[in-house]
């Protein structure tokens, strides 16, 4: 593969389901260090997870232009040993909104040259962390007005 990104991705819930954001950060030449957060309204703590690595395929694909994504290796590095062990075929998939999420990211993961993802802990992705919770208390704040 030409192109190596590392993405780590977080997704957060206050309540569960509760408001909801996703933190994305991509490193990889030619890209350098981008990040992004989004908020995505009132979901589940997995389905924030879940919509984040959504979130993160499709910005990638967007920055770089399909025929480089075909020729690219993407590492996720995720804190959610649940999102891991599903996405790597280790564990069923059970709830119905968490199986259109895992479908869209399959069908995604198929315009990239090769999509791995790789459990870490907490302690190594606090840059995405940071992200969600930035996201939150930007959203909470506003709707406390």
């Amino acid at each position: 593969m030409k192109h190596k990104f590392l993405i780590h991705t977080d997704g957060g819930a206050r309540g569960n389901p509760g408001p909801a954001a996703a933190g994305v950060v991509i490193d990889g030449e030619p890209l350098g260090h981008k990040e992004y957060g989004e908020y995505l309204g009132e979901l589940t703590n997995n389905e924030a997870e879940y919509r984040a690595v959504v979130i993160a395929l499709k910005k990638l694909k967007h920055l770089i232009g399909g025929e480089k994504a075909k020729d690219s290796s993407v590492e996720f590095h995720v804190d959610s040993e649940l999102l891991e062990r599903q996405l790597n075929g280790g564990y069923k998939i059970k709830d119905k909104d968490i199986k259109v999420l895992f479908l869209e990211i399959w069908n995604l993961k198929t315009d990239f040259g090769k999509v791995v993802f790789k459990h870490i802990s907490r302690e190594e992705n606090v840059e995405a962390d940071r992200i969600v919770n930035q996201v939150l208390d930007k959203e909470t704040n506003k709707l406390d007005l």
